[in-house]
């Protein structure tokens, strides 16, 4: 008998868990007629929904929840969307120009392809995100945390990432011409082949710390020229090959960092720490070294502010 209750019970809870799931999808699939012929749904719960290709344009979809949604390749022009809930959604080749995303919540979201030019994402998380070959050009990306997001190939131009956090992220030959990274936490962040001409990245921190499971910044062949890195910690830094004329490096802390072969010419270099630094075969012709500290630094073959060449 108790045997048979038991079964009994389990068949009734298993008809509740079904009625209610029933219900819930029921609910979505109003929810998402609702939004396609309003264009309204705030704070509306539409998880795992499938919108891929939809017209969502002018749509308002603030502190709407969308985890794990498809909308791949969706028209999200000028939507409404801050702080929602979007962690783990797929985004790749949507459009979201212009849309305000600030404060949203995009965690381990898939934006590959993805146009955001122009868009509002100040504060939002973005932590593991997928950005890769992204349009990203006049973003605003103040204080957003971009940790171990992965950006190779994307255009940044102008965009703004005043204070963001770039921990460990992948920027590989992505385009920040002209990007505003002032005060932006770089460390361990690749940047190889990365085109940052006349960036800002004054009191950006870009270090590195050896032994203690950081990385050091890679910025190996990146073009830096006229690039504003006045006081940013540039400490075991990878700028091997880097292109830095016209740079302002004054004051920048650049111990122990790689710059064989990098060009630095008419290069501001003035009160900056290179201690233990190598600068083989750098050029240096016309660059300002007044009081900059080249205590045990490797400087064999470098072309002198003079134009010769150091021993």
């Amino acid at each position: 008998m108790a045997a048979l209750t038991t079964w009994g019970e389990n068949k009734w809870l298993n008809s509740r868990i079904e009625l209610e799931i029933s219900r819930s999808n029921a609910r979505k699939q109003h929810l998402q007629q609702v939004l396609l012929q309003t264009g309204q749904c705030p704070r509306c719960e539409l998880n795992n929904v499938n919108l891929a290709y939809a017209n969502l344009k002018n749509v308002n979809l603030k502190d709407a929840s969308l985890e794990g949604a498809d909308l791949n390749n969706a028209n999200l022009e000028d939507a409404d969307l801050w702080k929602a809930t979007l962690g783990g959604i797929n985004l790749s080749s949507a459009n979201l120009s212009n849309a305000d995303l600030r404060g949203a919540k995009l965690r381990y979201a898939n934006l590959q392809s993805a146009n955001l030019g122009y868009a509002n994402l100040g504060y939002a998380n973005l932590w593991n995100v997928n950005l890769s070959q992204a349009n990203l050009r006049d973003t605003n990306l103040w204080g957003a945390n971009l940790g171990y997001a992965k950006l190779e190939n994307a255009n940044l131009k102008n965009a703004k990432l005043r204070y963001a956090n770039l921990f460990s992220a992948e920027l590989e030959n992505a385009d920040l011409e002209n990007a505003n990274l002032k005060n932006a936490k770089l460390d361990g962040v690749n940047l190889k082949g990365a085109k940052l001409k006349q960036a800002n990245l004054k009191d950006a921190i870009l270090a590195g710390y050896k032994g203690h499971g950081y990385r050091s910044v890679n910025l190996e062949n990146a073009d830096l020229e006229s690039a504003n890195l006045e006081g940013s910690n540039l400490k075991n830094a990878n700028l091997l090959g880097a292109y830095l004329k016209n740079a302002n490096l004054r004051e920048a802390s650049l111990e122990g960092a790689d710059l064989r072969g990098a060009n630095l010419t008419n290069a501001n270099l003035s009160k900056a720490y290179l201690r233990g630094a190598n600068l083989r075969g750098v050029n240096l012709r016309g660059a300002k070294l007044d009081t900059a500290n080249f205590r045990d630094t490797d400087l064999k073959g470098a072309i002198m502010p003079d134009g010769s060449i150091h021993p």
